[in-house]
Order: C-alpha cells, then structure tokens, then sequence
C-alpha cells in the first residue's frame, strides 16, 4: 500500500483495523530481521500532528513525515504500514492531551467538562474534523476518555446503552458547533472579514418580517454564546430523561 492509498483505507477493513490496534495497544511483535530500530512510533506520531496542525491532513503524508524526522521513507514503514493507521494513531495521541471530566461533579458537570474540552480539541487540531477512525480500532487514550465520561454517568439510573447513546448526543453536538465554527472561520476570511452584514441592505420587512425583526434587535449583538446555548438545551433533555428514570423506579 502506498502512502495516500487512503480513500478506503481510511474507513478500513479487518486488516487496517487490526494492524492499527496492534500499533495502538503495542502488541506488534518487533522485527524478525533488519536492523534494530531506532525510531519510537511516539516521535512518528508527534511529527505527523505537528504537520497536520499546520497544513491540515492534506500536509500528512509518509515522505513528510519521514523527512520531518530526518528518515528515509522506507525506514518510517517500518514503524508504520500506512497513512490509515498512522492517522489512528494520530486520533489517539490527542485524545491523550488533556483529562476531558477531570474533577467532575456529578453526571451533567462531566459531560459539560468533555463538551467544552472536546470543543478546544478541535480548536486546537482543526484537521479532527477531516479525521476518520479506522472502523474497529480504538486506542487506549480514546477508550480511556469515553470510560471516564461513562464513569460520571454511572449515578444517572440510565441504561449501558443510553448513556452511551448520550456520550454520543454530545460529542455528535460538539462536533457539528467545530464545523460551523470552521465553515464561519473560511468564510469570514473568503469574504475579507465577514459576509453577514451584507444581508442587512436586502432584508424586506414585508418579505421576511420575523428574519427583519430578529437581524435588527438590538438583544442580537447580546445573545448567549450559541454554543453554550446549544449544549445547555441539550443537557436539558439528557435530564429530563435521567428525571424520567428515576420516577419510574
């Protein structure tokens, strides 16, 4: 496999799946053969976030890595078998950076935690949202962080099974407010500094009455951080199901 055959490598099988685990959890047996390998799979993958931070996953690739770290590419091969399962490794290791519910108190302050550090993940590593988990595969810093985040939900009377529905409500919501911000971000600089005012000089109090009133309120400039806004509604609805539990038993 070449180095950009990613296209259907990154959504994986079996193979690419059970490769990047044995990456992942160290189970891969060391070289039969060849010489004894200098490289650590820790310096790979901190070389290849460092490229991805600044040129997205478009400046990922085998050469590059290799020649960030002073290799040639065959040797990085060794280490790694493809940009699928380097990126699975790349997914990990900031999954790692920093503990999501750390000093939590209660199930709703948790997922408030891992809302608002999984949003400065993506702040941080923009090319998170191009990043797809080979299927299967996951790492011990992923599974670490969604034990922790199960963990604070444990006290909530809901099943296994909806609090990982619920792990997964928030994270689909974090998720989906990066995109917007990241599309707002290229527009805004496409545009030359915004493109919203421009809609202001359009607006027709008799073709769009509720959009007029709601562009010039003056309680517009004012509003709550839509984030914020966003995840209180759906904690919201997390505890009007938790709610819902604790009366049934």
């Amino acid at each position: 496999m070449t180095e950009d055959d990613t296209a259907a490598a990154s959504f994986g099988g079996p193979a690419t799946a059970a490769r990047s685990m044995e990456l992942l959890w160290g189970t891969k047996p060391p070289p039969s053969r060849g010489r004894k390998p200098g490289m650590t799979l820790e310096r790979i993958v901190a070389a290849a976030v460092e490229l991805a931070d600044a040129g997205g996953l478009d400046g990922v690739s085998m050469r590059r890595v290799a020649d960030r770290l002073g290799i040639g590419t065959m040797s990085l091969y060794r280490y790694v078998p493809a940009k699928a399962e380097l990126q699975d490794l790349m997914l990990d290791a900031v999954m790692g950076e920093a503990p999501a519910v750390s000093g939590a108190t209660g199930w709703r302050d948790g997922l408030e935690r891992y809302a608002r550090a999984s949003l400065e993940g993506y702040r941080r590593h923009p090319w998170l949202l191009r990043a797809v988990l080979t299927r299967g595969a996951m790492g011990p810093n992923q599974a670490a962080a969604l034990d922790a985040v199960l963990r604070v939900l444990e006290g909530s009377d809901l099943s296994g099974g909806e609090r990982m529905a619920v792990v997964g409500l928030v994270a689909g919501y974090v998720r989906g407010v990066a995109q917007q911000l990241a599309g707002d971000t290229r527009a805004a600089r496409g545009s030359g500094g915004g493109f919203a005012p421009l809609i202001g000089g359009h607006l027709d109090p008799a073709t769009y009455p509720a959009l007029t009133g709601v562009w010039r309120d003056e309680d517009l400039e004012r509003a709550e951080d839509p984030f914020e806004f966003g995840l209180r509604r759906v904690l919201d609805g997390i505890a009007a199901l938790v709610e819902s539990r604790r009366v049934a038993t």
